[in-house]
């Protein structure tokens, strides 16, 4: 009667056991996530103040610092006029986040993720600075050469 009595006892510590750090592994995971969204804010909200907050062309999502268009430059550097393409940010390629549309700002229409990008005209200033003129989408851009 003891050895049973001990073994039900035992099992029922190890199940609390699991119970426990099953618990203590959800609540560290929330935390952390919940770090993570505190800090992003924080760094969103110090670029804006900057002024240098910057949105995806495709899906019109705010870039916090540090995060870039995926983008392909065509010709040598050394040109002031460069073809180029803009597959994206990281919220909308190479996977998009849910309720993220990529719309193109030519024509208007979804771009496919797959294969669709926006072309565009780089212009490198003297200044050192660049600027970007979208001129379509891949779908778009096929009509007009």
């Amino acid at each position: 009667m003891s050895g049973t009595l001990t073994f039900i006892l035992m099992a029922a510590a190890a199940i609390l056991i699991i119970l426990l750090l099953n618990f203590y592994i959800k609540w560290k995971a929330y935390g952390e996530s919940e770090h993570r969204q505190k800090l992003a804010r924080q760094k969103q909200q110090e670029a804006a103040s900057k002024g240098l907050l910057i949105n995806c062309p495709l899906c019109n999502t705010p870039l916090l610092p540090g995060e870039d268009l995926i983008s392909r430059v065509y010709r040598p550097m050394n040109v002031p006029d460069q073809l180029c393409t803009i597959s994206g940010c990281p919220h909308c390629f190479p996977n998009p986040e849910p309720g993220i549309k990529r719309i193109c700002p030519v024509c208007h229409k979804e771009v496919p993720v797959k294969d669709g990008h926006l072309v565009a005209r780089l212009f490198n200033k003297t200044s050192g600075k660049k600027h970007v003129i979208v001129t379509g989408c891949s779908q778009c851009s096929k009509k007009h050469p």
